[in-house]
């Protein structure tokens, strides 16, 4: 008895804890939801070289772009690169929109 009760409970809470992990679409949080996956792309592709607190290393610093530069601005430099070092195409698509909007709010 003891054995079925606790495989019930056991199997109850690895239920409750997937289900907590979710997996489908954000609903009501979508600024939220777009700065995250800005964030966690740019996390992966750009902070090798603008660090992780956008402040730059091999890249340049990157924490008040937004104050220089337009987002249809930030994305072109994204997808065509730069002549000073800034390989094209990193970041393509949805993930580019979201960055170049994400980094346009940098001022």
């Amino acid at each position: 008895m003891k054995k079925k009760l606790l495989q019930m409970l056991l199997g109850t809470a690895l239920v409750m804890g997937l289900a907590a992990c979710g997996g489908g679409e954000d609903e009501g949080g979508g600024d939220t939801a777009a700065a995250g996956d800005a964030e966690k792309v740019y996390s992966q592709k750009c902070s090798s070289c603008h660090g992780g607190d956008l402040k730059g290393g091999m890249g340049p610093d990157l924490t008040a772009v937004g104050a220089s530069k337009s987002k249809d601005e930030i994305a072109a430099i994204i997808k065509d690169g730069t002549d000073g070092g800034m390989p094209p195409g990193l970041i393509e698509g949805d993930d580019l929109d979201k960055v170049a909007d994400w980094l346009s709010t940098k001022k």
